[in-house]
């Protein structure tokens, strides 16, 4: 088991398991969640051990609020950009992973689901959402085209939903 105070990454019996365990930050994704996340699904992806992942998240607020923007201000202020630039990166790459991954991946989502929560609960094989869930791209409120593949979620939605929802 790799616990950090950020997420836990284990295996229970045949899945691989991932919990974000920062719920007063709303599970918000730092850059060391995401190459800690990213790394275990590149390990588990040929480990015969594992034949499933879930991921899921401490807390009844939020499965994941998105990335730590906090964090990224901080540096983007001081003007250094390097850092969002290697999360948004590394974030990109870990989505995509998810998308094709070759075992199925079970995500668990409860409360907020937004941005990064979007990237990291939705592109996987087989979504759970309860009646808390509350999916949300907010970036498009201030005129931004939503990233983490939310646009590409809403052109597969099925009977057009995803052309209502993107428009509503």
């Amino acid at each position: 088991m790799s616990a950090t105070a950020d997420v836990a990454i284990r295996t229970e019996g045949r899945a691989g398991r991932i919990t974000l365990t920062r719920p007063r930050a709303l599970n918000a994704l730092g850059h060391g969640m995401v190459t800690r996340i990213d790394a275990a699904l590149r390990a588990w992806a040929s480990d015969p051990a594992v034949a499933v992942v879930i991921l899921d998240a401490e807390g009844d607020r939020a499965f994941c609020a998105g990335g730590d923007i906090a964090e990224m201000h901080a540096t983007g202020s001081r003007g250094d950009y390097g850092p969002a630039r290697a999360f948004w990166r590394d974030e990109y790459r870990m989505n995509a992973r998810l998308g094709a991954y070759p075992k199925p991946v079970v995500s668990l989502m409860q409360g907020f689901v937004m941005g990064g929560g979007v990237g990291l609960g939705c592109h996987v094989s087989h979504r759970v959402v309860g009646d808390s869930t509350r999916v949300a791209m907010p970036e498009c409120g201030i005129g931004l085209v939503p990233d983490v593949g939310g646009s590409a979620l809403l052109a597969r939605a099925p009977l057009g939903l995803g052309r209502y929802l993107g428009l509503t």
